[in-house]
C-alpha cells in the first residue's frame, strides 16, 4: 500500500472527508437540532425536501463540465467555490434560529444541500480524473473511509458535542472543518490527463450521453450498473428492524455493533479491497468481492435461524460490512473507468444516481416480501438478487476489461 498513498491519494482522502461533512447537516443532524427546539413535527417533515438536490444533482452537472471557475483548474476551483460556501452556509446557520426565523434556515439549508452535492459532483469528477489507473482502487477505497469517517463526525460526534456546547457552536466547530477540504484543494495537484471542456451547453448537456451510448455495450453496462449492488441493497434495507424486531436485540445492542462496529468493518473492507484491486485488476475484483457481497447475505439467515446469539450477530455485522465496503471500492472504481473525461462530471453524477436506483425501488418490496415469507425467505431472496448481476459481469468480462490497460491488470488468477 506504501507504493501507491502519494499526494494524489492523501488528497483524494481529504477531498472525500469533505464532502461526507455537510450530509448529516441537513439531514439527521438538522432533525435532531428541530427536535430539540421543539419544532412542529409537520414542518421538521417538510425540512426533509431540503435534502432534495442529492437526489437530482446531475441535473446541473452538465454546467460545472462547460464552465471553469478560473482559479485552480477546471475541477478544483469548482471545488474552491462549493466549500467556501459551504463554510459561510454552515456558519450561517449556527446564527440562525431554527424556531425565530425557520423560513431563513430552511433557505440556509435548502442551499447547504444544493451547494453540498455541487461539490459531490465536482470531487467525483476529480477524484476519477487525477488518479492513475492502478490507483483508483485504493483512490475510492481512502474516499469512501474519509466520507465515511466525516459523516460519523457530523453525524453522532455532532449529537454528542451538541449537549456540552450547543447546536450553534457545534455547527460553527463543523463549519472551521471545513478548512481541512479547502486545504486540500490548495495543495491538490492538477490530473495528469485532462479531457476536452465542452464548447457549448448542448454539447455539455448531450455529449456525455451521445459518447456513452455509442460504445459497444453500453445498455448491458448500464444493467450492470443496477444490479451489482442490487442484493447488498436489498438485505441493507431491513437490516435494523430484523436485528431488533426478528432476533429480539436491544436498540443499544444494534446501534453499538452494526452502527458502530459495522461503520470500522466497513471502513477496513474498503481499504483492504482497495489495495487488493492494485492485484486483482478491476474486472477480478468486481467479481470476487460481489460473490462475497452476497454470499454475507445468507449470514442472515444463519443468525435468523441461530436466533438472538452475540457472537453470531458480531460475526454476521462485520462479515457483512466488510464484504459491502470491499465492494464498494471496486464499483466506484468501475464507475470512474466508466467516465469520458470530456464529461466526466455529468457521466459520473448520472450513473452514481442510476446505480441507486436499486436502493430506492427494493425498499419497498422488503417489507412486503418479510410480511409474506419470513425473515429466512427473505434474506434467501436477497442473496438470489445478487447473482443476475454476477452472471451479467462473468459475460462482460471483456467490456470491463478494456477499461483497463494491459499493463495494469496484474491479476493473480
Amino acid at each position: 500500500m506504501n507504493k501507491y498513498f502519494n499526494r494524489r491519494i492523501s488528497v483524494v482522502l481529504f477531498l472525500g472527508f469533505s464532502s461526507g461533512l455537510p450530509l448529516a447537516l441537513s439531514g439527521g443532524t438538522l432533525q435532531a437540532w428541530l427536535t430539540v427546539e421543539d419544532v412542529d413535527i409537520k414542518t421538521i417533515g417538510l425540512f426533509s425536501l431540503v435534502g432534495l438536490p442529492y437526489t437530482l444533482k446531475f441535473l446541473w452537472a452538465p454546467l460545472l463540465d462547460r464552465f471553469s471557475v478560473p482559479l485552480f483548474g477546471r475541477r478544483r476551483g469548482w471545488i474552491f467555490v462549493s466549500q467556501f460556501i459551504l463554510l459561510i452556509l454552515i456558519f450561517a446557520m449556527s446564527l440562525v434560529s431554527p424556531v425565530k426565523s425557520t423560513l431563513v434556515f430552511a433557505f440556509l439549508a435548502f442551499g447547504l444541500a444544493f451547494a453540498s452535492s455541487s461539490q459531490d459532483i465536482v470531487v467525483d469528477a476529480y477524484r476519477a480524473e487525477v488518479l492513475r489507473e492502478d490507483e483508483r482502487g485504493l483512490g475510492a477505497a481512502v474516499s469512501v473511509t474519509g466520507y465515511r469517517v466525516a459523516m460519523l463526525v457530523s453525524g453522532a460526534l455532532a449529537l454528542i458535542l451538541s449537549e456540552v456546547l450547543g447546536w450553534r457552536s457545534t455547527y460553527m466547530f463543523i463549519a472551521v472543518l471545513m478548512i481541512l477540504g479547502i486545504t486540500a484543494v490548495w495543495l491538490g495537484p492538477e490530473p495528469e490527463v485532462t479531457g476536452t471542456q465542452p464548447n457549448t451547453m448542448n454539447e455539455a448537456v448531450r455529449g456525455p450521453l451521445v459518447e456513452f451510448f455509442a460504445r459497444d455495450g453500453a445498455w448491458m453496462m448500464l444493467t450492470l450498473i443496477i444490479l451489482y449492488k442490487l442484493g447488498d441493497a436489498f438485505a441493507g434495507s431491513l437490516t435494523t428492524s430484523f436485528l431488533i424486531r426478528g432476533v429480539g436485540f436491544s436498540v443499544g445492542e444494534v446501534g453499538a455493533i452494526n452502527k458502530g462496529m459495522g461503520l470500522a468493518a466497513t471502513i477496513v473492507g474498503a481499504l483492504f479491497g482497495g489495495a487488493l484491486m492494485t492485484r486483482l485488476g478491476l474486472y477480478w475484483s468486481l467479481l470476487i468481492f460481489g460473490v462475497l457481497q452476497a454470499v454475507s447475505n445468507l449470514s442472515f439467515m444463519v443468525l435468523s435461524i441461530v436466533g438472538k446469539s452475540y457472537v453470531m450477530l458480531v460475526f454476521t455485522i462485520a462479515f457483512e460490512n466488510l464484504a459491502g465496503g470491499m465492494g464498494t471500492a471496486a464499483f466506484v472504481a468501475f464507475l470512474m473507468a466508466l467516465c469520458n473525461h470530456n464529461y466526466t462530471a455529468t457521466q459520473f453524477a448520472l450513473l452514481s444516481a442510476l446505480a441507486s436506483l436499486g436502493r430506492v425501488f427494493v425498499g419497498p418490496a422488503s417489507g412486503f416480501l418479510v410480511d409474506e415469507y419470513g425473515w429466512l425467505l427473505f434474506f434467501l431472496i436477497t442473496f438470489l438478487a445478487a447473482i443476475p448481476g454476477l452472471i451479467l459481469l462473468w459475460k462482460m468480462r471483456e467490456n470491463v476489461e478494456s477499461l483497463e490497460s494491459r499493463k495494469d491488470r496484474q491479476a493473480i488468477f
